[in-house]
């Protein structure tokens, strides 16, 4: 005769109370992120509206319109291979997201190097001390440190995520990651028309 034996209080996983912990949780993380980058945009904001002030709608002449065009299309490719990566962490396809979020770190470091040959021309035509220049150099310097930063969170994302960490369903720093560097790129794409084709 089977002897019904009652599994202990601790042996009794509470997944749904988990389930709602950690979907409090995620929502706590999303909001903070998403507040953190309103916060951000505002300041890009009253950046780019300082060069109206300061300058009106005139451009140099000697602004590199094509180097322009080109660090914003290695941008924007790299939003879309961020957003590859975070799709194939989220389908378990690990090579895939290893793949695409180290193609999304070299074309971070490529756009710094096109920022690094545009200071270098900029230096020569408007300098610092300059009004175009101090608009031009702080605003792309305020952006390049984003970079900086979301490359650093990708990196980090990129190593946690060679040992299959992702593949266990907490994607979050892969979307948090992902969210930031996506907000880096738009908020270069109301710089680019501000400092290279207005006027």
């Amino acid at each position: 005769m089977a002897i019904a034996t009652r599994a202990p209080a601790h042996a009794i996983a509470p997944a749904p109370e988990q389930a709602v912990r950690h979907r409090s949780r995620l929502n706590i993380n999303r909001l903070g992120l998403w507040l953190f980058i309103a916060s951000d945009a505002v300041f890009f904001g009253a950046l780019l509206s300082s060069r109206y002030y300061l300058q009106g709608v005139h451009t140099p002449a000697e602004v590199s319109q094509p180097l322009g065009l080109a660090i914003t299309v290695v941008l924007l490719l790299s939003s879309v291979s961020a957003y590859r990566g975070e799709t194939c962490a989220v389908h378990k396809d690990q090579k895939g997201f290893r793949r695409n979020i180290l193609f999304t770190i070299l074309l971070g470091v490529l756009f710094l190097g096109g920022v690094a040959m545009e200071w270098t021309f900029a230096f020569e035509h408007f300098p610092p001390h300059t009004g175009f220049g101090t608009i031009l150099f702080v605003t792309t310097g305020l952006h390049a440190f984003h970079v900086i930063t979301g490359l650093i969170a990708l990196v980090v994302v990129f190593r946690l995520g060679r040992d299959g960490r992702f593949s266990h369903g907490n994607f979050w720093p892969v979307e948090g990651a992902v969210k930031y560097w996506h907000f880096v790129d738009v908020a270069w794409m109301f710089i680019f028309p501000t400092l290279y084709l207005v006027g």
